[in-house]
């Protein structure tokens, strides 16, 4: 019994030490080959992303296509690495397919945030730098990358959407287009006069400098409401200026009308107590 152990021991040792002298030169090779050819990738993607910033490429694309060239080329070097060891590559192949159905299917969701990326850079809803709105959150389109948006709010928040449901539902772009309307809503007392307060909105209006004259401001009573009459306020700016002329607007009318003294309306409500003997 010892004896046979010792042989069948000394076939095995054998065996492994023909396996080691055919295969370590190979096993040896194909980890140089993954080493150099990683570097070489990473060399590859960042002269690529020089390329594109040289030739002015939208930077939208650059991360999608920059992260679609990495994963290309590091899967032909891992095939590449696997056919230097000696693996067969037509059931390698084979294998391969079969576990890509079984994982794409375990995946669907980041395949559906994957295809929503590609539709994205297509018809370009929006780009990097954009404002949007969509999926409860808004703010600046900092990056699109393959399965996710980056936005940042303005209160510097980072927040990451998945392609999926951006590139599907509702969106809102406030910088798809150069001008934007402001509207406000003004209202003065009853006993005030409408003329007047339509001179003092329109000359503040044309006091700041990013109102545009064209299409010009529009000013008109809205409503005669329960304590109030108000004006309805339409001002086109470019779109980056939006926020200057909102705030603008609403400070200095109110000083320029307690200057002129035209009230501002608040609701009031009386009370009657009677009494009862």
């Amino acid at each position: 019994m010892e004896q046979f152990n010792t042989d069948q021991l000394s076939i095995y040792l054998e065996k492994f030490y023909e396996l080691a002298i055919a295969y370590t030169p190979k096993l040896i090779l194909a980890v140089i080959t993954l080493i150099v050819g990683l570097r070489l990738i990473r060399l590859v993607t960042k002269g690529m992303e020089k390329l594109m910033d040289k030739n002015g490429m939208d930077v939208s694309l650059r991360p999608f296509l920059k992260g679609m060239l990495s994963i290309l080329l590091k899967a032909v070097l891992v095939i590449s690495v696997l056919g230097m060891i000696g693996i067969e590559m037509t059931s390698f192949i084979a294998i391969l397919g079969a576990a890509s159905l079984a994982i794409g299917m375990a995946l669907s969701g980041t395949l559906q945030n994957f295809a929503g990326g590609v539709m994205i850079l297509v018809f370009k809803p929006f780009k990097v730098g954009d404002y949007i709105e969509a999926q409860g959150y808004s703010g600046s389109v900092k990056e699109i990358q393959i399965f996710n948006t980056i936005l940042s709010t303005p209160d510097n928040r980072r927040i990451i959407i998945p392609n999926g449901g951006l590139s599907t539902g509702s969106m809102v772009n406030y910088s798809a287009e150069e001008k934007r309307r402001v509207d406000f809503v003004f209202g003065i007392g009853y006993d005030d006069d409408i003329d007047k307060a339509k001179e003092v909105i329109r000359s503040v209006a044309q006091s700041h400098d990013k109102v545009l004259a064209d299409p010009e401001p529009f000013i008109a009573v809205k409503e005669l409401a329960d304590s109030s009459v108000n004006f309805a306020v339409r001002l086109w700016v470019n779109a980056a200026d939006y926020w200057d002329v909102h705030f603008y607007m609403n400070e200095m009318v109110k000083k320029e009308f307690d200057k002129q003294n035209i009230s501002i309306p608040y609701p009031q409500t009386d009370v009657h107590i009677q009494k009862v003997d």
